[in-house]
């Protein structure tokens, strides 16, 4: 496949090269990552025939740029018209075009069709690995609901456009949410995401928790939900300390006090996974799913995590 020839010096940049080079958080994301050998994982995504088409790491960091911030297609399409911070990011120089909605949205499903993700999300973690950012403490494991932008159904008067999202009891209040549940296993310490899983929003937080859990960390800390007399045993045996909440039964309606402790202190411990989410969604904007279907959303909360492993990776570097 031809590629389209980008980054190349205008006439305006020769003149003035303090527009080619800055010193904000993207810059110091653009020093710090190695992005050839997520090149090497993207070009089997190159199509043959057709029109020139951009390269692929141009593609990727168009995508985690829109993941940053919280962007439609749209709004990405109209920030690489306008942001200089974007556009050296991605490696377009101002006289570069920039790609448009339909592009950005074409590249996203081939990512989902070709399955790169998950290798793009390990990659990611092996070049954190190795600069040293994670700690292997322990594990902290929770989850959150993150809505469909898709119609709620009602009934069989209108099903939902959205198939695969379901519905999930807020909890501690009224009403529910529909859509998908996002868990997360949370390196404690550095906060970095290290493992990742998507489902409907009604799928209890335990089902998929055994799959967060990478096998290197010292302990396993998470709420009350997550604790079973067989997953204690399991990391145990693996040599891995439960560091699990407990919860009351009809057979023991109250906790005694030492039980209360010991959870007040694994929620003291653990307390700091609250913040992925609240950096996830309010300051990067991922509030709603986008796309429809498991597939699809699934795409998009790899990414965010990605996106979000490297935004907190100029935090500790910056430290």
């Amino acid at each position: 496949m031809v590629e389209k020839r980008t980054g190349q010096f205008s006439f305006v940049e020769a003149l003035a090269p303090q527009l080619s080079t800055g010193s904000g958080r993207l810059d110091r994301l653009h020093a710090l990552v190695k992005w050839y050998r997520f090149e090497k994982l993207l070009v089997s995504l190159r199509e043959g025939g057709g029109r020139p088409a951009y390269p692929v790491l141009v593609m990727f960091k168009v995508l985690l740029l829109q993941s940053l911030y919280g962007l439609s297609d749209a709004e990405t399409e109209e920030a690489l018209l306008d942001r200089l911070s974007f556009r050296r990011f991605v490696g377009l120089s101002l006289s570069d075009a920039a790609p448009d909605h339909s592009t950005i949205c074409r590249f996203r499903n081939l990512l989902v069709e070709q399955g790169v993700l998950e290798k793009l999300f390990t990659e990611l973690d092996r070049q954190l690995d190795k600069a040293g950012l994670i700690l292997r403490r322990g594990t902290m494991l929770d989850a959150t609901v993150i809505e469909t932008s898709a119609a709620r159904p009602d009934g069989d008067a209108r099903p939902s456009s959205d198939p695969d999202a379901r519905f999930a009891a807020r909890q501690g209040r009224q009403g529910s949410r529909f859509g998908y549940k996002m868990h997360v296993g949370v390196d404690q310490g550095s906060g970095l995401i290290r493992a990742v899983i998507t489902t409907p929003a009604n799928v209890n937080d335990t089902v998929p928790a055994d799959a967060l859990i990478r096998g290197d960390e010292r302990a396993v800390l998470a709420d009350a939900a997550y604790h079973t007399h067989a997953r204690q045993a399991a990391l145990q045996e693996r040599g891995i300390k439960p560091r699990l909440m407990r919860r009351a039964n009809k057979n023991h309606p109250v906790l005694p006090p030492r039980l209360r402790r010991y959870n007040r202190l694994i929620g003291y411990q653990r307390a700091a996974v609250e913040t992925t989410f609240a950096t996830l969604k309010r300051r990067m904007g991922h509030t709603l799913i986008r796309y429809r279907g498991l597939v699809k959303a699934t795409a998009q909360i790899q990414l965010a995590a990605i996106a979000f492993n490297m935004r907190r990776w100029v935090t500790l570097a910056t430290a």
